[in-house]
Order: structure tokens, then C-alpha cells, then sequence
């Protein structure tokens, strides 16, 4: 399996118009394929497995932008904490404190993105409001408690269906949310800069609710390699 250069060239003509970042889901994906991929310019890539993500490290071009898009455990984090660009699945306050303290360790300020559970199925990870809402109060109020993440956005993953206003609605609230927390960060001189929403089955859906980076991994290679 190689990569779908048209349709990666056709990707991404489409989201330059709107200014939204292509993170290329590799999650399984041999070395060569994500060189191939490499080499017609992608630079972000988004990994679901610690150990995986580690052994590409390792062996592919070390400017490339590793996203961390799966559900993270922390016992993990130390692992992936001296070179990671993204950690896109933050779904707890404790999650966040452990990236916080192997940042420290490892010298650098780690970005982050808050995932909100949106999805209306329980095998969803993620915050809900309240306890987005603490973390914010956190942002604000003692921001010294995480001074080595730097939350960057938020993320979330809406329901896997057909139903089209279902999705809108998901991601509808997703970007209230993301507002709601820029309107709370004016004060603190800070604002929220990406919001990571869609993947390969809606992702032009996820574009139109506002949504400044897409996840997008089927399309560009088709199915997974199994490991």
C-alpha cells in the first residue's frame, strides 16, 4: 500500500483556502509509506500507539510534527514527552498534570489540546464541560500549577454515522465551547489557536463548523497495514 497522491494533492488544495492544517493519521502505516508522504511535503503526522510512534520516531526525518491522537495513559507520557509536537487527546486534569511534570523534566513546554467528549456514544473519550471549565479556571487563575503545557485548542471526535445534523450538531457545540473559552482568555491576554475536528469521513463537515485542523488518514492511504 502506497500513498493516494491525487487524492493527497486534491486534500490539500482544498483545505488551503480556508487555512486548515492536514494532520496525516499513520497510526499503522510502514515507514516507507510515511516517507513517501514526507517527500511530496507533509510534515504533521498523527500516531495512536507510544511505542509505534517511538520506533518512527527513530527512523524517519527528525522535523517532522508528531501528534499524539489516541488516548494517552500517563504511565506513557514520560516516553514521548522529550520530542512530542502535539498531545491531542488530553482527557483528564490528571492526564495533564503528568504531561506538565515530564515537560519540566524534559526541559520544554509541551503543546497541548483539551479533548471535549462531544460524540454521543460511551466509547468516546474526553471532558465534559465542567470539568473543561475547571481547567480553564486553572489557565487563568494558576497558571504556575502548568507552566510547562502549553494549551494550544481543543479537539474532538463526533459521533460515526451517517446522520449528517447529528454530526453538525456535535461539532456545532464543539466550537461553542472553543468560543466560550476565548471569551474567558481575553483577559489573560491568551487565546485558544486550533480546533481539531473532522477526520476522512467528515471532514469538509468539520470545516464548515469552523474547524482549523483535520485528521485524515483512510483517504490518504487506505486501509491500514495491521501491525
Amino acid at each position: 500500500m502506497s500513498v493516494n497522491k491525487e487524492k493527497y494533492l486534491e486534500i490539500m488544495k482544498g483545505l488551503t483556502p480556508y487555512n486548515v492544517q492536514l494532520v496525516a493519521v499513520s497510526k499503522l502505516q510502514r515507514v516507507e509509506v510515511i516517507q513517501e508522504m514526507y517527500d511530496l511535503g507533509q510534515r504533521d503526522f498523527g500516531e495512536n500507539y507510544v511505542q509505534e510512534l517511538i520506533e518512527k520516531y527513530e527512523m524517519l526525518p527528525r522535523d517532522i510534527r508528531w501528534h499524539f491522537i489516541g488516548h494517552l495513559q500517563r504511565n506513557k507520557v514520560k516516553y514521548i514527552a522529550p520530542f512530542i509536537h502535539l498531545i491531542q487527546g488530553v482527557d483528564s486534569l490528571n492526564l495533564l498534570k503528568e504531561i506538565n511534570k515530564e515537560a519540566h523534566k524534559a526541559g520544554r513546554k509541551i503543546n497541548c489540546l483539551l479533548q471535549i467528549h462531544i460524540a454521543q456514544e460511551e466509547t468516546k473519550f474526553g471532558l465534559d464541560e465542567k470539568q473543561l471549565d475547571e481547567i480553564m479556571d486553572m489557565i487563568v487563575n494558576t497558571p504556575a500549577l502548568l507552566s510547562h503545557v502549553k494549551i494550544e485548542g481543543l479537539m474532538g471526535m463526533a459521533s460515526f454515522t451517517g446522520d449528517v445534523n447529528k454530526v453538525n450538531g456535535e461539532m456545532k457545540y464543539l466550537k461553542m465551547l472553543f468560543d466560550k473559552c476565548n471569551k474567558l482568555l481575553t483577559t489573560n491576554n491568551s487565546q485558544l489557536v486550533t480546533l481539531s475536528m473532522g477526520m476522512s469521513g467528515d471532514y469538509m463537515t468539520a470545516i464548515e463548523q469552523g474547524s482549523s485542523m483535520v485528521r485524515i488518514g483512510s483517504l490518504l492511504f487506505g486501509a491500514r497495514q495491521s501491525k
